[in-house]
């Protein structure tokens, strides 16, 4: 418990919402049929974050996820009534609190000053469109895994990006840097929902080191 606590408010909201996924013996079903394609960055975990280059990129200013969730919200809220202490597999007391966090995080909110913003911001891609030979459309994850493996992080953690220019169908779920401009628009989809979209004027691989 110690160790649970000394985590971020996020990766708390993480690590109850699959111990919630485990409890209910849900199966992700279509989630994880973007999937099948191992993605080109073999050595990547579940959960694994990108390191941030710490400096700007001609016109665009680098920024990180943590820039994305106003400061005024509380996702910890939510522990002060769930005990998942007790429960189960096929417990309905994990889905309904699955429910309950899924609700909350699909209207996670925004910084809407980052409206009209050139920005650049490292993440995984999760295709939401594509033609087998190229993806015209994705979310920006900022996890591997996120949305294919594990259930979606909220929606202020979630960038809906359609490129300029579409990005080869072999980066699939593979680290790239997005540079752009961003959008407040809350977009759905089979994988998740996005708080902010994002036009892909540039999306290139990423290729700093491995997280450690």
């Amino acid at each position: 418990m110690k160790r649970f606590l000394r985590l971020s408010p996020l990766r708390r909201l993480a690590t109850v919402a699959l111990l919630c996924l485990a409890a209910t013996g849900l199966a992700l079903g279509g989630r994880a049929a973007l999937a099948e394609k191992p993605a080109p960055a073999a050595d990547y975990k579940v959960g694994d974050r990108l390191a941030p280059k710490g400096a700007a990129a001609g016109a665009f200013r680098e920024i990180s996820w943590d820039d994305l969730i106003p400061a005024d919200w509380n996702p910890e809220k939510f522990f002060e009534t769930l005990d998942l202490s007790d429960l189960q597999d096929n417990d309905p007391r994990a889905l309904e609190a699955m429910n309950r966090i899924r609700a909350e995080w699909d209207k996670a909110p925004v910084v809407e000053k980052l409206a009209g913003s050139r920005v650049r911001i490292p993440g995984f891609i999760v295709p939401l469109e594509s033609d087998g030979k190229t993806i015209k459309e994705f979310l920006l994850v900022p996890y591997f895994g996120a949305c294919v493996h594990v259930p979606p992080p909220p929606a202020n953690q979630l960038i809906h990006v359609i490129p300029d220019k579409p990005v080869p169908a072999a980066w699939n779920m593979a680290p790239v840097w997005v540079n752009g401009v961003m959008a407040i628009s809350r977009v759905e989809s089979d994988m998740g929902t996005a708080g902010y979209a994002m036009r892909g004027i540039k999306v290139e691989e990423y290729k700093e080191p491995l997280p450690r």
